[in-house]
């Protein structure tokens, strides 16, 4: 089923607009943050296109981030760095920057959908929806705003931090950054509580939050 707006107009009929689209990007990863967007649409100049981020090229994904931006009602994007997500594990530090992202968009959401199955703590009324960004307009465009924005952020990170292939990978625990973890050890922006960061640094990193999506 491609991505429509009948949740949102449903929604919107029953006097609960504007409504928000809250995805997020990164949980899996060994290295870099976790990241959420939320979104609200323009119902009258909704962009062609839209589905989700992990259905489209890179480049698919560059042109429909600028189009959303420049036509939405209100976009947010928050970051869970490594740091939070070591400390909160990966499902707390998600929730948490779910409801950033909601808080965040300057202009009030009148209810929420959010991709998933969990529901954090927002500003207003919500619904999880398992799968959203495939069926979801406004998840959709959140998905495809915090992909791109996490992708562009990981090629900063690989300037930074140059041997493990954040460019190339975003961090998710391919061979290549596997054995470059092996070889190199962890830097700042490697979890410590997912496995095989915790084995890269050997017998003396104990983390008392183990993240579930790496353990």
């Amino acid at each position: 089923m491609a991505a429509h707006f009948r949740l949102e107009a449903e929604l919107i009929a029953q006097g609960l607009g504007p409504v928000a689209g809250i995805d997020e990007v990164g949980r899996g990863p060994l290295a870099g943050p976790v990241c959420v967007a939320a979104v609200i649409l323009d119902p009258a100049d909704l962009p062609d296109g839209l589905d989700d981020s992990k259905k489209l090229s890179a480049r698919r994904r560059e042109a429909l981030f600028e189009e959303i931006c420049g036509r939405a009602l209100a976009v947010s994007v928050t970051l869970g760095p490594a740091a939070e997500i070591d400390a909160l594990n990966i499902r707390g530090a998600t929730l948490a920057c779910m409801g950033r992202a909601a808080r965040g968009l300057a202009v009030a959401p009148g209810f929420a959908l959010v991709d998933g199955r969990d529901l954090p703590d927002l500003p207003c009324p919500g619904r999880a929806v398992v799968g959203g960004d495939g069926f979801s307009l406004s998840i959709a465009a959140a998905s495809i705003v915090a992909k791109t924005t996490r992708d562009r952020l990981m090629a900063r990170l690989d300037i930074f931090h140059p041997g493990y292939g954040f460019k190339a990978h975003a961090g998710y625990p391919t061979a290549t950054h596997r054995a470059a973890l092996k070889s190199l050890g962890p830097c700042r922006e490697h979890r410590r509580s997912y496995r095989p960061v915790r084995e890269a640094l050997g017998p003396v990193a104990a983390c008392p939050a183990a993240a579930t999506a790496g353990a």
